[in-house]
């Protein structure tokens, strides 16, 4: 009898532990700066309060990754980092898992469009034109001037796909910011945007990963690059980069779940910790993104929100990321892009 008792005591004990193990998450970011910012901020702390382990991984936006573990039911990522137009097409395809607002807080409480149907903005961030004032004589004050090679001669970087890259085409071409996608949303408008890619293409260096547009502007392989802002503020200690805001465009960076990933209460948790105002002012302390929680403003001091996307100053002439655009027209538009990148 007793040893019996002993073994049910045994096997509830386990039980309830293995019950109170936190779960280990896979999550997958982007990688460089902003993943350093995200282990200061969500990571450490989410371990220190007994929430299990944080494996993090790091990836270049591939949603074919993404789709490919979902089709084959071998999901091994908790959490993965992905800009609204993909979360919005990974959403209306099935890729992610819908989420319930309630659980990460007042929507009132975020900028307007952070809580979506699949996923959840934990930053808001821009992608600017950089350079590197020691290597030009004057400073550029836009779109125009980085197509201007006689004026600023030297190689450009642009991230090498359709997004950004054509919006910015337009905009040198002398469409003004608040139009771009409706004169983009025309045959017209595309063959426009092109036209004016052939132009720079003799000069373009293409970047894939965030972290290459400060480096090719400090070593001075490009002397202008489009680059995410906070990668270039977040060499600017030891550098002579500069952002020019005027023309930028801004977006969210949100945590998707994709379906059939383990461990979904989990997930759902580590989401809502990661936009708590707290884990909002650490991250936007440790680089220049702004927080989704405007709650994590007044936290922060007046000298860091200078490097902000989302300061008054800093929004007035940038163009927000049309995420229904891309979703509608996304696809065709990258395998134009990449037919033309290829000849």
């Amino acid at each position: 009898m007793k040893s019996s008792l002993k073994l049910t005591a045994l096997t509830l004990g386990l039980a309830f532990a293995a019950s109170s193990m936190a779960a280990d998450l896979t999550v997958v970011s982007f990688g460089g700066a902003n993943k350093n910012a995200q282990a200061k901020a969500f990571y450490a702390p989410w371990e220190a309060a007994g929430n299990g382990k944080v494996i993090a991984g790091e990836y270049n936006g591939e949603m074919a990754k993404v789709k490919a573990m979902v089709d084959t039911n071998s999901v091994s990522w908790s959490l993965v980092e992905v800009e609204s137009p993909e979360l919005a097409r990974g959403c209306d395809e099935g890729l992610f898992e819908t989420l319930e607002p309630a659980q990460f807080g007042n929507p009132a409480d975020f900028i307007p469009g952070a809580i979506q149907p699949c996923g959840v903005g934990f930053f808001v961030w821009s992608t600017v034109l950089a350079y590197n004032a020691d290597k030009l004589a004057s400073a550029p004050t836009g779109w125009a001037d980085f197509w201007d090679t006689q004026k600023f001669p030297g190689k450009r970087g642009l991230r090498k796909g359709a997004k950004y890259t054509l919006e910015f085409a337009l905009m040198a071409d002398g469409v003004a910011p608040k139009d771009v996608y409706t004169v983009l949303a025309t045959p017209e408008g595309v063959d426009r945007a092109f036209k004016k890619l052939d132009q720079l293409k003799p000069s373009i260096q293409w970047w894939e990963a965030g972290a290459q547009p400060p480096q090719y502007l400090a070593s001075g392989d490009v002397v202008m690059s489009s680059a995410y802002n906070g990668r270039i503020a977040a060499v600017q200690n030891e550098s002579n980069l500069k952002v020019v805001w005027n023309g930028g465009i801004y977006d969210f960076d949100s945590w998707a779940i994709p379906k059939g990933a383990k461990d979904l209460a989990e997930a759902q948790k580590f989401i809502a910790f990661s936009v708590q105002p707290q884990q909002q002012k650490t991250y936007s302390e440790n680089i220049a993104y702004g927080p989704a929680n405007k709650q994590a403003v007044a936290l922060l001091p007046p000298a860091l929100l200078k490097d902000m996307p989302t300061t008054p100053e800093n929004i007035a002439n940038q163009v927000p990321m049309d995420v229904v655009f891309w979703a509608d027209y996304g696809e065709q538009l990258e395998q134009r892009f990449n037919a033309w990148a290829a000849k």
